[in-house]
């Protein structure tokens, strides 16, 4: 099993067969894992891309974390343990606010920030916070239900549904309280990378104005808005947000 150890962690990460070309960093969204990221862009032929699973998700050990800040600091260590001088991170929700953090701390290797159905404010529901502790399953299905756009086939749905409930409720819980302590309203505007936002249409729990307030206030941002997906775009639309993000690279390296 491939992993990457940093210090006293250790993380299962999924690596495309490339060797050359820029690299990518994929960091997933809460109680998610690496299988959340379209195979085609996890896989790319032409981009060195590597999938982490957060400590305490899908195949990594150790335990999770509680704030955003925690995470970007673990995908700093994470890229530094792989070696790269540069590489670019996408994020998707929970992991797109740790790629805007990262993009908030500067790191020298950090090459542009790609914000996947993400927000500079994450308040979340407290049904959802209260939750994950003490209905688990009925919240799980209600993050479901919010999830996906309306023409998501059943076994889409069930899938994610399967994912989420093998996890720790704990992990699910201190993912989603991450979120709602995030806010970067106030330092947006000081993302000096490249930057590239993707909303989708029917997106219930980041909505497109979310990215469309990040497309305005990152300065040179791109703007993609996936049509007829929810929530979970990389998996409803997987085609389209490959098509994008890879563009986006290409366009980003050659900058």
């Amino acid at each position: 099993m491939p992993v990457a150890v940093m210090d006293d962690d250790t993380l299962y990460v999924d690596r495309s067969p490339a060797e050359t070309g820029p690299a990518l960093v994929l960091v997933h969204g809460s109680g998610g894992d690496h299988t959340h990221w379209p195979a085609a862009l996890r896989r790319h032929p032409k981009l060195r891309v590597f999938t982490p699973d957060l400590p305490g998700h899908g195949r990594s050990a150790g335990a999770g974390c509680d704030s955003v800040e925690a995470y970007a600091r673990i995908i700093d260590r994470f890229v530094r343990s792989m070696g790269l001088e540069k590489a670019a991170v996408a994020g998707h929700s929970l992991g797109g606010a740790v790629a805007l953090t990262l993009g908030f701390m500067k790191p020298a290797w950090l090459s542009a920030v790609v914000l996947v159905g993400t927000g500079a404010r994450l308040r979340v529901h407290p049904k959802i916070l209260a939750g994950f502790s003490n209905a688990f399953e009925e919240t799980v299905e209600t993050v479901c239900s919010w999830s996906f756009g309306p023409a998501a086939p059943a076994s889409l749905i069930g899938g994610i549904r399967r994912q989420l409930l093998a996890n720790d409720p704990g992990v699910i819980q201190a993912d989603y309280r991450a979120c709602d302590r995030f806010d970067a309203m106030d330092r947006i505007h000081g993302i000096a990378c490249p930057a590239l936002v993707v909303s989708a249409t029917h997106d219930r729990m980041t909505p497109p104005k979310y990215g469309e307030y990040l497309h305005q206030e990152i300065p040179g941002a791109l703007f993609t808005l996936i049509e007829g997906a929810g929530h979970m775009m990389a998996v409803e639309k997987p085609d389209a947000l490959t098509a994008a993000v890879v563009r986006f690279m290409g366009m980003a390296h050659r900058g």
